[in-house]
């Protein structure tokens, strides 16, 4: 029954919000798709710096997810929101100015703390929104649909990037670095759009947890959390400190109590431990395809000109499997979908790494992008039944954490493995201990399968 009042959003206007925000969050990055990777090599830097460089953002991502999860839980979504926008900004100015491997680490690292701050609040405030105006407002839904426009977003970005690249509008400069520019007017259009968009309904956790303390052991444990939350809040009112500064206070409380989570529940912990296998397999088919295609085609410009296409029909088929799942998922469930799509990203990753050409690598490249698409959205729903609103951002801090450790460790083996044994090794090696993964989801098909009630969301 909806809960809606003159001042709250709609389930769909929810919705309809998370699809724009998410379309002009994802554009930019499909400018650069695959460009990230190549700019430095032009401006040569080795193959295993830039793995150096990714795993640089990575630590970073996994040094702060648990910190911003919990400030973002704490404080709310929208300032940590359009902090990451503007750090988006700042990143992507010093990182197409670098020239050596310091700047571009310098850059790496902001841009780290930017993807910290970026990642869950956003999904976290749709799926509050949606159910503060109906409790039982299928939420995999929304999440299909946002999946469907990133996929969306990316591809025509990385196609209005490829072309810009194979147009060289700006003489003077490399033609890597066109995209860039453009995605700096994108984030900083984006930022303006999280400032005016993102409304936050209020949430249990900052009334004092009363709808999580129902949560059957899951919620339940941060309900005596956010109870000292607010009267934190209270009392630096009292003192004449904002809120702000209890929700400051109150973060650490937070991030503990979702680790505690994470330590008591099974279901969850093997949920976010597939992201391990799953980073794993994106290290091959994001990070090392650009580096086959300018062996194959003899150098960066030439593979700059052509991932960009590719890569725009690689999202496009993203953004197909991700409706996809979502009507498969409604007729098998979310969690065979899920081990479904895994099983087959990870096969059509081996299939990349034993195909010889460029057709038969950008078809499979293909194959694994759809497959990637449908996981994507799966995987969330299947997190979101573990949370409530008073640790969602925490839980997908924990989910973005591991895979952004998995990601970083990933590099430091799979970019020397593709570097002195060929890239077809390190796809290999990748895709089969990908789909291992498959199998972590089986304790969330039991529970599915059993009926077992999951996490209300207050």
């Amino acid at each position: 029954m909806s809960r809606v009042g003159r001042d709250d959003l709609t389930v769909r206007a929810a919705e309809r919000r998370l699809v724009l925000l998410t379309a002009t969050r994802w554009l930019p990055v499909g400018l650069v798709f695959g460009l990230t990777v190549l700019l430095p090599l032009e401006r040569g830097i080795s193959l295993v710096q830039v793995g150096g460089l990714l795993a640089i953002q990575g630590v970073v991502v996994l040094a702060l997810e648990l910190p911003t999860g919990g400030l973002a839980d704490a404080l709310g979504r929208r300032p940590l929101l359009v902090a990451s926008g503007v750090l988006a900004v700042g990143s992507t100015v010093l990182f197409a100015f670098s020239t050596e491997f310091w700047m571009f680490a310098v850059a790496m690292i902001a841009q780290g703390v930017f993807r910290a701050l970026d990642s869950g609040p956003l999904e976290a405030w749709y799926v509050d929104t949606a159910h503060a105006a109906d409790p039982a407002a299928p939420i995999e839904r929304g999440l299909s649909r946002a999946a469907t426009m990133l996929g969306v977003a990316i591809a025509v970005g990385a196609l209005a990037g490829g072309g810009l690249v194979a147009w060289h509008p700006v003489g003077g400069v490399s033609a890597l670095v066109v995209p860039f520019a453009v995605a700096i007017a994108l984030y900083a259009l984006h930022t303006v759009l999280l400032a005016l968009l993102v409304r936050e309904p209020p949430r249990a956790g900052a009334a004092g947890g009363a709808g999580a303390a129902g949560a059957g052991g899951v919620g339940g444990a941060l309900s005596g959390v956010h109870s000292e939350g607010a009267e934190a809040v209270g009392r630096a009112r009292k003192w004449g400190a904002g809120p702000a500064l209890a929700a400051y206070r109150e973060a650490p409380r937070v991030v503990l109590a979702g680790l505690g989570l994470l330590r008591r529940s099974p279901v969850l912990r093997a949920i976010v431990l597939v992201e391990v296998f799953w980073s794993v397999a994106m290290i091959a088919f994001e990070t090392l395809t650009p580096v086959r295609l300018a062996g194959l085609l003899g150098g960066e410009d030439a593979a700059g000109a052509l991932f960009g296409p590719a890569s725009a029909a690689a999202w496009a088929l993203f953004a197909a499997g991700s409706l996809l799942a979502g009507v498969t998922s409604r007729r098998v469930g979310v969690a065979w979908t899920a081990i479904g799509a895994r099983i087959l990203n990870g096969l059509f990753v081996v299939v990349m790494g034993l195909t010889a050409g460029v057709v038969g690598l950008v078809a499979a490249y293909w194959l694994a992008y759809l497959t990637h698409g449908a996981a994507g959205p799966m995987h969330s729903t299947l997190l979101h039944r573990q949370a409530t609103s008073a640790n969602r951002a925490v839980v997908l801090s924990m989910n973005s954490m591991v895979a952004g450790g998995a990601y970083s460790l990933g590099l430091l083996l799979f970019t020397p493995l593709a570097e002195g044994f060929g890239t077809g090794v390190a796809f290999v090696a990748a895709g089969a201990f990908s789909v291992v993964g498959a199998l972590l989801y089986l304790p969330a098909l039991r529970q599915e399968n059993g009926g077992r009630p999951t996490a209300p969301v207050s």
